[in-house]
Formats: structure tokens, C-alpha cells, sequence
């Protein structure tokens, strides 16, 4: 079994490839990254919270 999150781009991200965000299921939590820096910092939320900042930047 591969223990390596599966990535995945936001559907709102643009196409040139810049401005991107990722997530990650990781089970009870989801990663959050920059596409353009796949080995740099993840940001690990619950999934309260993701639901939560959604909501707050559609505002």
C-alpha cells in the first residue's frame, strides 16, 4: 500500500499553472500546499476548519 498522499489541484486554480492549491485526504485531516513548491511547507487542518475557511473567503 503507498503511504504517499495523493495530491490533488483545486479545480479554481489557473491554468498557467500559477496561484495553486493542493489537498490531500489524509484521512481525519487534509493537506493543504502550493502546487508550485510540492516539497516545501503543508498545511494539516481538520476538516472543520478547511469547511470553515471556504466559507469565510466566499464571503
Amino acid at each position: 500500500m503507498n503511504s504517499r498522499p495523493v495530491w490533488r489541484r483545486s479545480s479554481h486554480s489557473s491554468s498557467q499553472g500559477d496561484n495553486c492549491v493542493e489537498l490531500a485526504n489524509l484521512g481525519e485531516v487534509v493537506g493543504v500546499r502550493d502546487s508550485k513548491d510540492p516539497d516545501g511547507p503543508s498545511l494539516v487542518i481538520t476538516r472543520v476548519a478547511l469547511a470553515t475557511l471556504v466559507a469565510d473567503l466566499k464571503r
